[in-house]
């Protein structure tokens, strides 16, 4: 199972923010587990805390901007994403100022930064949004559009199109969060020439420049327009005498943009609060969308956690009754499970069917049947030690011995005419036969038994050693 992940050490960053000018040091510490991440203020009395929700979100002109109680944090989008990208689940970000610093207009120098101090793992399991359903997000004003569809990892696909020549309908995607640091990390946020006139007027770029952000030239505009644009935003007078990238930069990539778009729904998405194993594609997105969807996802989550696990029984099962009785040595009446329905290298599912004509219903008790938790926390083993035995050319020469049971819980009692689908996830790779898993089982998507578990793989034929397979 992946575990959470923090820095190993603080750094600072110092800048200003693109909207409000104001200069400002940004300091991230390393965070406990199961924290988040956090914004603290530091130039307000009392230091107020700021939780990277997307039910705080106060503001998304332009930038993605968190509030509580009157104290604001803009344009968190940046700091957020390259937390988030990295995989790194627990911050705490202290700001000395209203904005988090643009930078060059990318994630890329709080990456560096990152990287420079370093990544430590934590003990704690990340807690993922799985997505099991399709959810959908649509924005008619703004032509937006969000897909979330299942998937094993956190993938991305975004299309951007504003109606620009000089821009076109440009396509990026994120197949792995491997792909963040190399392919959207340095991607610079954008604006067009046209637009900085409505954005000088409202109050933001007051920290624009060349230098943090790509401006696309697609109409050029009179010089006297030109000089009144300047003089808003107290920058020097400039010709523009054709479309293309007004500071003549080098662009990363030939779409750019759409990377960038990419990079802010990975830092507005960081409000969720858990990492995503789905693919989301959208179409022009923005800060709102972002936000929005963000919330959308919080909601599924509180659905799911109401609504519990779900797992299809209906599908054809990967092993049988027949099947499983190769595989395990026990038989009636201490076979104990039925199916195996899932199964990949790390994780298996298997099913139990309780039933009253099982034994140990005539003494446990009359009138009253119960499973024994005894009896579940053996039947959740069995279906560990199926997975474990599939790594094995010869898994009926062998037996799994128990070695620890620890953190079993049980949560509600499971009774004839219960389902019982056990859930188990390697805690650590099998090595010397060693086998250290966490399982959880569910009747009808409720826990109602958890436990972690240790045990050991034991050949039979005792002079014989245990195959080289399992040590890796």
């Amino acid at each position: 199972m992946a575990k959470q992940q923090t820095l190993k050490n603080s750094f600072s960053v110092v800048g200003v923010g693109l909207h409000t000018g104001a200069k400002a040091t940004l300091t991230v510490h390393p965070a406990p587990e199961n924290h988040g991440f956090k914004f603290r203020r530091v130039d307000v009395e009392g230091q107020p805390v700021i939780n990277a929700d997307a039910n705080l979100v106060v503001e998304t002109s332009r930038s993605t901007t968190l509030g509580i109680n009157g104290v604001k944090v803009h344009t968190t989008e940046h700091i957020l994403a390259a937390l988030f990208g990295l995989e790194i689940d627990n911050a705490l970000i202290d700001l000395d100022g209203p904005e988090v610093p643009i930078m060059d207009g990318s994630a890329y120098s709080f990456v560096a930064a990152i990287q420079q101090v370093g990544i430590v793992e934590q003990n704690a399991d990340k807690e993922y949004f799985v997505v099991t359903n399709n959810l959908t997000y649509e924005d008619a004003e703004r032509q937006t559009e969000m897909l979330l569809v299942p998937q094993d990892e956190f993938r991305l696909t975004v299309m951007v199109d504003y109606n620009s020549v000089i821009l076109g309908t440009q396509h990026a995607h994120m197949y792995h969060s491997g792909e963040f640091v190399a392919q959207i990390s340095k991607c610079r946020t954008f604006v067009f020439l046209r637009e900085l006139e409505v954005l000088a007027r409202n109050g933001l770029i007051k920290g624009g420049d060349l230098d943090n952000a790509i401006v696309l030239v697609d109409t050029p505009l009179p010089q006297e327009k030109l000089n009144e644009i300047a003089d808003l935003l107290g920058k020097p007078h400039i010709k523009v005498d054709k479309a293309g990238v007004l500071n003549n930069l080098t662009l990363h990539f030939q779409n750019e943009p759409a990377r960038h778009k990419l990079l802010d729904i990975i830092g507005d998405l960081a409000l969720v609060g858990r990492p995503i194993k789905g693919h989301i594609l959208a179409a022009r997105p923005g800060h709102k969308g972002n936000t929005d969807f963000a919330k959308m996802i919080k909601q599924e989550i509180k659905k799911q956690q109401k609504g519990g696990m779900t797992f299809d029984l209906t599908k054809e099962p990967l092993y049988d009754i027949n099947q499983i009785s190769k595989l395990l040595p026990h038989r009636y009446p201490f076979l104990l499970v039925d199916k195996i329905i899932e199964m990949d290298e790390t994780s298996i599912v298997g099913v139990k069917n309780i039933t009253l004509n099982e034994p140990q219903f005539t003494g446990h008790f009359p009138n009253n049947p119960i499973m024994p938790g005894v009896l579940q926390v053996e039947a959740m083993a069995q279906v560990g030690g199926i997975l474990a035995l599939s790594y094995l050319p010869d898994p009926e020469n062998y037996i799994t011995y128990f070695m620890k049971i620890d953190k079993v819980k049980f949560k509600r009692k499971v009774i004839p005419g219960d389902t019982l689908v056990f859930k188990l996830e390697l805690i650590t790779p099998i090595r010397r036969g060693i086998v250290h898993m966490q399982g959880k089982g569910y009747v009808n998507g409720q826990l109602v038994i958890e436990a972690e578990m240790m045990a050991q793989l034991v050949r039979e034929v005792e002079e014989e050693k245990i195959p080289q397979s399992l040590h890796q």
